[in-house]
């Protein structure tokens, strides 16, 4: 059904799906349990969510706090991301980061583990984002790393940032509960 492209940070991995091509257009299989279990993956998806972006969009960094801090799938329907990973788990890796281009021509998607902020700058208009959370979206425990406040070039100079996003505490002030 897949298979496992690289490890982009520790446990997070990017995949890429089997992708059906012939003349009535693709067909592309995102999820199986039984696959996923086959890689070690043991989890239950207990909600999904889909975003659509217009180019120049940035969301993130965001994350929910434990009890109810989850993992994710992640996936480009339509458009294109650079999708964005920064690792908040306490160790050797704590504040590393990690970029991936995201689009429905390579059939990829991400894998995300407990413990990673995750957001995305939009490449194009009406770029489509489907994410599978393990845990239900808590707004008590929904929270992020201010996009600006980590060590990565975005690449783009004003982009364009929901208040919300551009009012989460900077990295350097952030305590990790991971």
């Amino acid at each position: 059904m897949f298979e496992i492209i690289n490890q982009v940070l520790d446990e997070t991995y990017l995949i890429r799906l089997n992708k059906f091509t012939d003349t009535r257009g693709i067909f592309v299989k995102t999820y199986a349990k039984s696959a996923f279990q086959q890689y070690g993956f043991n989890f239950e998806f207990a909600e999904e969510f889909y975003s659509i972006s217009n180019k120049n969009v940035l969301r993130g960094m965001h994350f929910q706090l434990p009890p109810y801090d989850h993992a994710k799938l992640i996936y480009c329907l339509a458009g294109s991301i650079k999708d964005v990973l920064l690792d908040l788990r306490r160790g050797p890796n704590y504040g590393r980061t990690a970029s991936v281009e995201l689009n429905p021509a390579e059939a990829t998607m991400i894998l995300i583990p407990k413990g990673i902020a995750h957001g995305f700058l939009s490449c194009e208009n009406a770029s489509l984002m489907v994410y599978k959370t393990t845990i239900e979206y808590m707004p008590s425990h929904d929270t992020g790393i201010r996009w600006d406040s980590f060590d990565f070039d975005w690449g783009i100079e004003q982009p364009v940032v929901s208040e919300r996003d551009n009012l989460h505490q900077k990295f350097s002030d952030f305590t990790s509960p991971f």
